[in-house]
Formats: structure tokens, C-alpha cells, sequence
């Protein structure tokens, strides 16, 4: 397979991780959620805790909006260690990102890969969606939430992420226009999801 590098962002619920890692699977490329969180926890000498909940946070951080669009990278490690500690993270991020991304073929899901590597010819962007009642439902299932609570938590996930990726971006969350496919989980099913990604992957597989 020619290197491919698939982004999947995802409403809280969607299944999102689920089909990113069964992707990963059958193509038998590296998965990265929770892996790339160890990875910038190792870099930066923050616990995992801090970098998944930091790293999330939608900061006001005037040097954040500064430097965000002239891209992380291109900042030196003393410069970074003056940010506020979630741009320090987000930096972190950026910068693992791209690497990933010009050295392997992989599946990553979520902290804005999609707008990180954008403009890439190798690279597939999803966004997986679906109705709030079934994402709820799978929260209760696999998550453990209260079933009375389950329906603001998604809410309050989304409301985070949403925040997050307008922070980042300036732009919409979840808006068609970032991504190459949009899914909804809901009416096709995590099997589809998957074999839908895995096929237009296939037939793109001479312009990725």
C-alpha cells in the first residue's frame, strides 16, 4: 500500500476510536489515540493524565492565537516551555503529528490531525458522526455512564471538542469541508464505517 495517513474526528459516542482502530488493523498500520498521548507525556515530562486533559483545553492564551497559525514547529523548545501549559502541550502535538505523518502510513484520531496535516497529498480525513440517542447508548455500554447522565456527557464532550478545534483552527468543528469523508455511525453501522474507509482509500490509493 503507498503511504496513507487517515485522521478520523469524531462526536463523543460515534464509535470513532473503535472504527480508527479496526482500520488500523486491517490495513496493519500503527493506531494512534492514547499512544500519542503517552508519546507527548514522554516528551514533554508531563503525566498522561495532564497532557489528555490539558491538551484539550480550549486556553485563551493571546501567543496560542499568535503562533498558531505559523505552525508549532517552527518554535524553539525555550519558546514552547514559555507558553501557557496547554499551548505548551498543543505544541507538543503539532510537532508529533507531522512527524508521524512523514514517516509512516497510520490511523490517527482526533487533536485536529485533519487541520495539522492539511494540504497533504497522502493523507485521508474522516469525520465520524451519528445521532445523539445512539451515541448516548454506547456510552452507557461501553463507557459505564449512568444512563440518566449519558446525554450530557456526550453534550459536554462535544461542547469540549468543538471548543478545542475552533481554538486551534478557527474553524467549525465537524464542518463537511475539513474532511474527505463524513459518516454517520448511527444509520450505517461500525462495520460499514470501516469497509467505506478501507474501500475510498483503496480507489483514492493513486492520489494519496
Amino acid at each position: 500500500m503507498k503511504k496513507c495517513v487517515i485522521t478520523i474526528g469524531r462526536q463523543c459516542g460515534s464509535g470513532g476510536h473503535t472504527i480508527g482502530k479496526t482500520v488500523a488493523e486491517r490495513l496493519s498500520v500503527p493506531f494512534y489515540d492514547k499512544k500519542l498521548v503517552q508519546i507527548v507525556a514522554e516528551r514533554s515530562g508531563l503525566s498522561a493524565e495532564t497532557v489528555r486533559r490539558e491538551g484539550g483545553y480550549s486556553s485563551a492564551s493571546s501567543l496560542f492565537t499568535s503562533v498558531s497559525s505559523r505552525g508549532y514547529s517552527a518554535y524553539s523548545a525555550n519558546q514552547r516551555e514559555n507558553m501557557a501549559l496547554p499551548d505548551q502541550i498543543n505544541a507538543y502535538q503539532t510537532e508529533l503529528t507531522k512527524e508521524l505523518a512523514e514517516k509512516e502510513s497510520c490511523v490517527i484520531v482526533g487533536r485536529c490531525a485533519d487541520y495539522i496535516l492539511q494540504g497533504r497529498e497522502d493523507c485521508f480525513h474522516v469525520f465520524i458522526t451519528g445521532a445523539l440517542s445512539d451515541r448516548a447508548s454506547r456510552v452507557i455500554t461501553e463507557h459505564g455512564i449512568a444512563p440518566a447522565a449519558a446525554e450530557g456527557h456526550v453534550k459536554e464532550r462535544d461542547k469540549k471538542r468543538s471548543g478545542y478545534y475552533k481554538h486551534i483552527t478557527d474553524q467549525t468543528w465537524g464542518m463537511a469541508a475539513n474532511y474527505d469523508f463524513c459518516l454517520n455511525s448511527n444509520k450505517l453501522g461500525i462495520h460499514c464505517c470501516v469497509e467505506l474507509i478501507l474501500a475510498a482509500v483503496d480507489m483514492g490509493a493513486g492520489h494519496v
